[in-house]
């Protein structure tokens, strides 16, 4: 099935945890309609601008997937309304600060990038046609090995000045 000009289901619901434990993880209709949504708003015009494929790394879990690979229990993943992603070629940074400042969006996480490898880490993005709160945040592991969240707009301002 197709969601929009380069993007297909079939690319959000690949999980080898379902794989390999035949777990069905297909979504709904309601879910469908949200894949739709984050790829018309926010995927598609990725695609669009930077002309290169955009690989989905996580996309639609349900439930019990999110469970087994210790997803959080409200993650968007099992909604249809969060990704993954990463354009190779393109630094993750680069991504994160196009989507902040050209798409409505509901969090945005720079997850893990380590500011040396450009293809470090991951963005995290999620739509929500209801309320999009446009939180832009990274994550990182602090010296124990804990993942800590900070606001990027803190970190920008810290680093460059306000944006």
């Amino acid at each position: 099935m197709q969601l929009s000009d380069n993007f297909y289901l079939s690319e959000f619901t690949k999980s080898q945890t379902a794989l390999r434990n035949g777990i069905d993880n297909t979504p709904n209709e309601t879910a469908i309609v949200n894949l739709e949504n984050l790829c018309k708003n926010i995927l598609q015009p990725v695609r669009d601008y930077f002309l290169l494929p955009v690989y989905i790394s996580s996309g639609y879990r349900n439930p019990d997937v999110n469970a087994r690979i210790g997803g959080s229990r409200n993650s968007q993943h099992c909604l249809g309304q969060a990704a993954d992603i990463e354009i190779f070629g393109i630094d993750n940074n680069e991504l994160s600060d196009w989507i902040n400042d050209n798409c409505t969006y509901d969090q945005l996480i720079l997850e893990f990038y380590d500011g040396v490898d450009p293809n470090s880490g991951w963005v995290h993005v999620s739509y929500n046609e209801e309320n999009n709160r446009k939180k832009y945040i990274r994550a990182d592991k602090n010296e124990e090995g804990k993942v800590e969240y900070t606001f990027v707009w803190l970190w920008v301002e810290a680093r460059w000045g306000n944006k």
